[in-house]
């Protein structure tokens, strides 16, 4: 089992900055990857970001591509999500997952099916 914790959301305002985390916990020797989705009132759950633990590789949804930044520490077992410039329609709640199986191929990662764990989510708010 993994458990994940996600922390660093809040209310900014537009063009605003925070910086959220997510801490793992458990068997986390077990986790190829992790990824941050979210979920804005009345929308569904989409992805955000994703990062490979064995070679930090990355993906990221267009809408926030040259904004956000994921990074992880694999030796704290915590991912980060630094977001930038942000806009109103990023309002939402941000949860974090964790995939344990290997995902071939580029961008497979940025589907939620290829997670097994997710977090409780923090809340973003931006305000205009």
């Amino acid at each position: 089992q993994v458990q994940l914790v996600e922390s660093g959301g809040g209310l900014v305002q537009a063009g605003g900055s925070l910086r959220l985390a997510c801490a793992a916990s458990g068997r986390t020797f077990s986790i190829y990857a992790m990824g941050w989705f979210r979920q804005g009132p009345g929308k569904e759950r989409e992805f955000v970001a994703a990062f490979r633990r064995n070679d930090g590789s990355t993906d990221y949804a267009d809408s926030v591509s040259g904004r956000f930044t994921i990074s992880g520490d694999n030796a704290k077992d915590t991912v980060y999500l630094q977001v930038n410039s942000l806009k109103p329609e990023d309002t939402a709640v941000y949860y974090c997952a964790a995939g344990v199986r290997w995902c071939y191929g580029n961008g497979c990662y940025v589907d939620s099916r290829q997670y097994d764990y997710w977090g409780q989510g923090t809340q973003v708010t931006v305000s205009s």
